[in-house]
């Protein structure tokens, strides 16, 4: 057995170097050489703005380029960690209410037609939906993240100025997300769905579906000297113990983000003990969707009830093995900023003890209607890989002690997201991730009426006026004290049940350099900067 205690020393070092924020000091980058990344399934498609998963933007990105992007050396993304990718400099101006960004010149698409400002204007008119956008996005996860944009103007070729309608600080930080690529206006979205056409630091060479996806370096990329990498390959392993052994054998040298749990590590690092682990917060939370507009879900006392009756804190201990920490609509802290402080959640239904949680949630299901003589029987949909359903054997677990009887369904990826869009289900075992640690990133997407991601259907006109307030509030402190307010409204009104906050447990070979995990499962992919030593 893996001694554990040397386990986290390890990881704890890997951890504090990288938080240093830099490349391995006196090491001269080798050039060559394709890496071999982890890929755990088919993407749903190329085009990363139509895309909610980490499939859909971790073999992609390196296609494509944003206005600006997260240092990639920078674990902990802020504001100050923000560095220009298509645009030089940056100036807000009228406090906060307009984003002006200065273009590169000399930037080609990957078929060699010029990038412009046109091209920004096209992609983020596209996803706003804004009146006289030239195309249409099949699934718009993120349009509520522009919501704020009232018309984004091109002076010139090289300028680009986002006009809001009130204050948001945070627009910066979702245009650096890896959500967030710029689109060529020339090509049409339906064939960006076959492939991608970007102006990153790789080509797509080729994708053969249930294979491989591989990249070649882009020769014609902006930034001088890079990639180092002649290309990417990303083997498409769908079993998860045959993706172990991969690893392990050296045929991968990375993982994936979202991919290895704590106990994964931990044998990883058993069998193939040169194995480099980092351990980081990944700001993606395990919770549940629950549809409150289907039967017998369109009961408040029934949802309350489903809330009461999950163990928050077995759920860590259980099913993520203390790879997780126990949170609500925010990450929590070390990784994270904004959410909610344990002493509140202990004061909240299902983090209060197992015995008084779950008496209360039959009680509630008894008011409903329900009990021993006719229990309460539903689907329980989640996503058919490995991961997801870890969780959901969970929740049927949890929801059979307080009397409910639920068959998990798995849906292929392709499917899941378009089923939970549809709302056709009634109570799903789901994860959900964000592109940036700020509450806009969450929020707007999840919780607000009509929104794309708003699976549930939790429709508050208060909490949407909450929710504006708080992105538009130039002060930190008073957001914050904002921010916990709408938390603990949340979880109230039981408008998605949050289990807890995954860690991420990112393994690589030890000869892959400069490949820095962040604390945002999505903003790490470019790999412009990645070496192989050896």
């Amino acid at each position: 057995m893996l001694d554990r205690s040397r386990l986290t020393l390890a990881l704890a070092l890997v951890v504090a170097a990288l938080a240093d924020g830099g490349p391995a000091v006196g090491q001269t980058p080798r050039r060559g050489g394709i890496l071999t990344a982890m890929l755990i399934e088919n993407p749903p498609g190329f085009s990363i703005h139509e895309s909610a998963t980490i499939s859909g933007v971790w073999p992609v990105a390196p296609c494509y380029s944003n206005l600006v992007t997260f240092d990639p050396f920078k674990p902990y993304e802020t504001v100050d960690t923000v560095i220009g990718e298509l645009a030089e400099r940056w100036s807000w101006q009228d406090s906060y209410r307009n984003l002006v960004f200065f273009l590169r010149k000399n930037v080609k698409w990957h078929d060699g037609q010029p990038f412009t400002a046109k091209d920004v204007k096209y992609t983020f008119d596209v996803v706003r939906e804004s009146v006289d956008a030239p195309a249409r996005l099949r699934i718009n996860p993120r349009k509520d993240w522009y919501a704020s944009v009232e018309a984004i103007e091109t002076p010139d070729p090289y300028t680009a100025i986002f006009r809001l309608h009130r204050p948001q600080p945070s627009l910066l930080l979702m245009l650096a997300s890896g959500h967030s690529p710029v689109y060529p206006a020339h090509v049409p979205l339906n064939d960006l769905r076959q492939k991608c056409v970007g102006t990153g630091p790789f080509r797509l060479k080729e994708y053969a579906r249930g294979q491989m996806i591989e990249f070649e370096r882009n020769r014609d990329y902006f930034v001088p000297g890079r990639p180092y990498l002649d290309g990417i390959r990303y083997p498409i392993i769908t079993e998860r113990g045959t993706r172990m052994a991969a690893l392990q054998a050296g045929r991968l040298d990375t993982s994936m983000p979202l991919e290895m749990t704590k106990t994964m590590a931990e044998q990883v690092k058993q069998n193939a003990p040169s194995m480099v682990v980092t351990e980081i917060g990944q700001n993606g939370s395990d919770n549940i969707v629950i549809n409150h507009t289907k039967p017998p879900f369109d009961n408040p006392l029934v949802r309350r009830a489903v809330n009461a009756a999950l163990d928050r804190y077995a759920y860590v201990q259980g099913v993520r093995h203390k790879g997780a920490v126990v949170g609500a609509a925010l990450m929590p802290r070390p990784a994270g900023a904004w959410g909610l402080l344990e002493k509140d959640l202990k004061t909240l239904a299902g983090y209060r003890g197992p015995a008084r949680d779950k008496a209360e949630a039959r009680q509630l299901l008894a008011q409903a209607g329900y009990g021993p003589g006719k229990p309460l029987r539903v689907e329980l949909v989640t996503r058919s890989i490995a991961i997801y359903l870890d969780l959901a054997a969970f929740v049927a677990d949890q929801l059979r002690q307080v009397g409910v009887e639920s068959t998990v369904k798995q849906i292929e990826t392709a499917q899941y997201f378009p089923l939970l869009t549809r709302r056709e289900y009634q109570i799903g075992a789901n994860l959900t991730a964000s592109g940036i640690d700020d509450p806009d990133g969450f929020f707007f997407e999840n919780y607000k009426c009509g929104a794309g991601r708003n699976y549930t259907d939790y429709c508050d006109e208060a909490m949407d006026r909450m929710i504006d307030a708080q992105s538009a509030e130039l002060d930190r402190a008073r957001r914050l004290k904002m921010v916990w307010d709408i938390q603990r409204k949340l979880e109230a009104d039981v408008a998605r049940p949050m289990l807890g906050w995954r860690n991420e447990y990112f393994t690589q070979a030890p000869y892959v350099r400069n490949l820095v995990p962040h604390n945002s499962l999505y903003n790490y992919g470019r790999m412009q900067e990645v070496w192989l030593d050896k």
